[in-house]
């Protein structure tokens, strides 16, 4: 028997990956970072909800906390892939950097990134966790119209996509983002993740070793910063009083 508050259920992941399903009053984020230092890397947490694909994964980095928090890019390119195999042609997928995701400038959710406490930025750390919230259903909301800000994945089009394909579509497209990180190097990654910010003319964007995103402007100017760190402690799309997708 599974122990109280997890569920006896099943997802399609690729080898090297397996579950932690949690029931609906369930948290993914949290509890994945409470078992992070015993189930180790390839543990993904979710939550059986039908209006929310709640899930987290732990990994488990081989390079010191400070380059390491880059894994919230590739998390992200593998989410952003994930949500457009399910996505109308006429539906983009686009982020604000670092952490909200957003489907033809409807905010659906976004990405947090979890690390120990008290870990030192030039060692390696035990264990990371990259979790994800996206809405996939509005329920209780008002007239899509009125919230223009916000949005479903339902109510944009996408084709019959729930929170347990999500996840296991997130997990294969994961696994092709880690794999071109190490063969190729980050700027792989840095640059899919990039081609889904919204475009400025005469603006280049880049991504520090840190995490941190340089903006470089057309005439030349020095790089404008944006430090990646204090982004991590506030994510800019959750509502903590909501415990979810700000509305």
């Amino acid at each position: 028997m599974p122990p109280a508050g997890v569920l006896d259920q099943r997802l399609d992941l690729p080898p090297g990956f397996r579950e932690v399903a949690l029931r609906e009053a369930g948290d993914a984020f949290a509890h994945a970072k409470a078992i992070a230092g015993e189930e180790g890397a390839g543990t993904v947490v979710h939550v059986g909800r039908f209006d929310l694909a709640e899930f987290a994964l732990v990994l488990e980095p081989d390079e010191p906390l400070r380059t390491a928090r880059r894994a919230l890019y590739a998390g992200s390119v593998a989410l952003g892939d994930a949500l457009a195999v399910f996505a109308p042609p006429e539906r983009p997928v686009e982020f604000v950097w670092p952490d909200t995701v957003q489907v033809d400038g409807g905010l659906v959710g976004g990405v947090r990134l979890a690390w120990p406490r008290g870990a030192a930025e030039d060692a390696v750390p035990d264990w990371l966790v990259f979790g994800v919230m996206i809405r996939t259903v509005a329920i209780g909301e008002t007239e899509p119209g009125l919230r223009p800000i916000s949005a479903a994945l339902d109510e944009e089009g996408f084709d019959d996509v729930g929170a347990g394909r999500l996840a296991e579509s997130f997990a294969r497209h994961f696994m092709v983002a880690l794999d071109a990180w190490k063969e190729a190097g980050f700027g792989v990654v840095a640059r899919n993740y990039l081609e889904r910010l919204a475009r400025e003319p005469g603006v280049r964007r880049e991504i520090d070793d840190n995490g941190d995103l340089l903006i470089r402007r057309t005439p030349p100017a020095p790089a404008e910063r944006l430090a990646l760190l204090p982004k991590l402690a506030r994510p800019a799309w959750f509502d903590p009083a909501r415990g979810g997708p700000r509305a």
